[in-house]
């Protein structure tokens, strides 16, 4: 069996250029209430995005942080969804 080596300079290509698009993004849990945010990625498997997705919440969405204590309460498409913390350390998004 052969198998494909990736060299460390492709890893560090890519790991920049994570960092480069998403450098000025944050968890959804880092947002003040009152801030709108533009979700740019789901950290996360099938299941989460599922989750995610069926309250209103994927990339591109734009979310508005109502409350931050306890659950992370925000108004997503004129609907207001609460999601637990741990969710919202997945949600990736940058201040619009």
């Amino acid at each position: 069996m052969s198998g494909e080596c990736v060299s460390n300079d492709m890893v560090e290509e890519k790991r920049s250029f994570v960092t480069d698009n998403y450098s000025d993004s944050m968890p959804l849990s880092q947002l003040n209430p009152g801030e709108q945010g533009r979700v740019m990625a789901v950290e996360g498997g099938h299941g989460i995005r599922q989750k995610l997705l069926l309250r209103g919440i994927f990339e591109g969405s734009i979310v508005r942080v109502i409350s931050c204590y306890g659950p992370v309460t925000v108004e997503v498409d004129r609907n207001t969804v609460s999601i637990g913390r741990g969710m919202a350390q997945k949600v990736i998004v940058r201040r619009v």
